[in-house]
């Protein structure tokens, strides 16, 4: 069963490599989405595939990378418009600051 998650990390999220990070995992994953930086500091995604990977996804996110210090998560349901802003022909995106 496919789900969309979208997600915001809050800590030292920014300057660290971690929206890569995020593509290179949910790619791993087979995971469709897209990052961003947003101006608050924090790091906000969208993930969708199977729920199975999505929930490994989020796991990952609570690690980042190794410079990354992840002090919390929000995490809702999705919406395929939110999956829109993805980039045209691409899987997953790091999308410009919001």
């Amino acid at each position: 069963m496919s789900v969309i998650c979208h997600v915001i990390v809050h800590g030292r999220v920014q300057g660290v490599g971690y929206r890569a990070f995020l593509e290179i995992e949910a790619l791993t994953r087979g995971l469709e989405g897209w990052a961003r930086n947003r101006r608050d500091g924090t790091v906000e995604a969208l993930f969708m595939g199977e729920a199975t990977m999505v929930a490994e996804m989020i796991e990952a996110c609570r690690q980042g990378p190794s410079a990354a210090r992840v002090d919390n998560i929000d995490q809702r349901e999705g919406t395929a418009d939110e999956l829109r802003l993805r980039r045209s022909g691409d899987v997953f995106s790091v999308l410009a600051t919001a």
